[in-house]
C-alpha cells in the first residue's frame, strides 16, 4: 500500500524504518531520503511507526 503518493512511499518502507528506531514519519522519511511535502500522509505514517513499536515491544 502506498502510504506517501508524493514520495512514493509504501507501507513497508515505513514499517521498516520503524523496525531500524525511527519514532516519528519525518524521521521515517529522512531515513528514506525523502521529506513531506503535502502532509496529509503524515497521520497514517504515525500510526504504522505506533503500531510497529508496540508490536516489538
Amino acid at each position: 500500500m502506498v502510504v506517501c503518493s508524493c514520495n512514493a512511499i509504501r507501507e513497508r518502507d515505513v514499517r521498516e524504518a520503524a523496525r531500524s528506531g525511527v519514532d516519528c514519519p519525518l524521521q521515517a522519511y529522512a531515513s528514506l531520503g525523502r521529506r513531506p511535502r503535502c502532509g496529509q500522509c503524515i497521520p497514517f505514517a504515525r500510526a504504522l511507526i505506533a503500531e510497529e513499536r508496540s508490536a516489538a515491544a
